[in-house]
């Protein structure tokens, strides 16, 4: 149950994406694709149409249709707060304001690739909705790290700036636009060291001068207190704010990816 109504209740009213969505006047809204800025607004004011959960993982989750205009929808993942499962270590209802907090971070770098992800109530209460990348599904960072070294390298670097507890192969997608992307940030930017990565490749890489100029530029922007600092104040604790700069000074001073344990800070299941 999620705000007194329950899953099944969702996807009845709502059409299944495997059906074409209706909308009030009983047109048939195809899915269109729109730019990041446009995708953002849509994500933010458009209408619920369609969904349906998805039912990996421990959370729940949708795969939404939103209205984007006259007769025209996006798909998008919905993670609402109350259903999360709740963790030990991770605040309860908190894991959707770090999904978003990533995507911040992500712009201000210019990488990784996180999909257009905003704040807003959904059919079960407040969340995250994220657009939806249609990727191949067999690609998971496995199969892509042999061709795309130099690209994996910046989420390498960006799950330990991060905190990435949970960087699973299968969070790294080739989408159809031939771009990887990466996904699934909710266990992010804790205040205690929690990383766990399948990335064990990049452990103890000297980072690219071009990346460590990107990560400057961050780190002078959440220390000016610019836009960036204050978005971030308003998903994270003030803690967890503070052990991000932390973080960032690290890697500034050590240029390296450090090396971890890999008893410790691998994921499991890997992918």
């Amino acid at each position: 149950m999620l705000n007194g109504c329950s899953v099944a209740t969702f996807t009845w009213k709502l059409t299944l994406p495997s059906q074409k969505p209706k909308r009030t006047d009983d047109s048939d809204p195809v899915e269109v694709v729109l730019s990041d800025e446009d995708t953002a607004h849509v994500l933010r004011d458009g209408e619920i149409i369609g969904g349906e959960r998805n039912r990996w993982g421990s959370n729940y989750t949708f795969i939404v249709h939103v209205l984007a205009g006259p007769a025209q929808y996006i798909r998008a993942v919905y993670k609402p707060r109350d259903g999360e499962a709740p963790l030990y270590d991770f605040a309860h209802g908190s894991l959707y304001k770090r999904e978003y907090a990533a995507y911040l971070l992500s712009r201000s770098l210019g990488w990784p690739r996180v999909p257009a992800t905003v704040l807003r109530e959904g059919p079960y209460g407040v969340g995250s909705i994220q657009r939806f990348v249609e990727s191949a599904p067999r690609m998971t960072y496995f199969e892509l790290v042999p061709d795309r070294a130099q690209e994996l390298l910046r989420f390498a670097v960006f799950d330990v700036m991060t905190n990435n507890a949970d960087r699973k192969a299968g969070h790294c997608l080739l989408g159809d636009d031939g771009q990887v992307w990466s996904i699934d940030h909710g266990l992010t930017f804790h205040s205690d060291f929690k990383l766990r990565t399948v990335m064990v490749e990049y452990w103890g890489q000297r980072i690219p001068r071009a990346v460590l100029d990107d990560i400057f530029a961050v780190a002078d922007r959440l220390g000016n207190d610019e836009s960036l600092a204050r978005q971030l104040a308003e998903v994270l604790t003030e803690e967890e704010t503070g052990a991000l700069r932390k973080r960032i000074e690290v890697l500034l001073e050590r240029q390296t990816i450090p090396k971890f344990d890999p008893y410790h800070n691998v994921p499991w299941p890997l992918v």
